[in-house]
């Protein structure tokens, strides 16, 4: 197996697991939310803040996936018109492009987390730096992913055409 192809199971592997940690909490939450209103209480104020981070956390860590996948919205009409040659040249500047922008990102969110230092959260009075690096998380799961396609069409191991999630475990 490659380099590249154990690097995307491991980055795949870490997201997942990510993904999967961040949906249990919310599951967890949200029942805590339904269990206190059954039975005619008020849940906890930080139950519905929390929930908004989790669900922030669980699209950074799935963009990536979601791109490998062609889960992503893919406007692919034209591509099955024209030459498969054509349709490659297509998906290889469309996941560039989408890289471009995930890099383009980091920086900026970088940034934009730190300033959260500056900043609790309204409920669960957490560092609001910890909410904001979830974009940071997402454009660097965009770059990371789409420079691994990127490699893998150039080396010929990648159509860039969306794969199925068992064959980037």
């Amino acid at each position: 197996m490659s380099q590249l192809a154990r690097l995307q199971r491991l980055l795949t592997f870490i997201c997942r697991a990510a993904i999967g940690a961040a949906f249990f909490t919310l599951i967890a939450v949200v029942m805590l939310q339904v269990i206190a209103r059954t039975f005619g209480l008020s849940s906890p104020v930080w139950t519905e803040e929390l929930s908004r981070y989790l669900l922030l956390y669980m699209t950074a860590f799935g963009i990536g996936i979601a791109l490998s996948t062609g889960d992503l919205v893919n406007v692919d009409l034209l591509q099955e018109v024209v030459s498969d040659t054509a349709a490659w040249w297509m998906r290889f500047a469309a996941v560039i492009g989408t890289g471009l922008m995930g890099l383009v990102m980091i920086e900026p969110a970088w940034r934009f987390t730190l300033i959260g230092n500056f900043q609790l959260s309204p409920t669960l009075r957490i560092p609001m730096s910890w909410v904001h690096a979830s974009v940071w998380v997402l454009g660097l799961m965009l770059f990371l992913f789409a420079t691994l396609r990127v490699i893998g069409m150039l080396a010929g191991t990648d159509t860039g055409r969306p794969q199925p999630l068992e064959d980037i475990e």
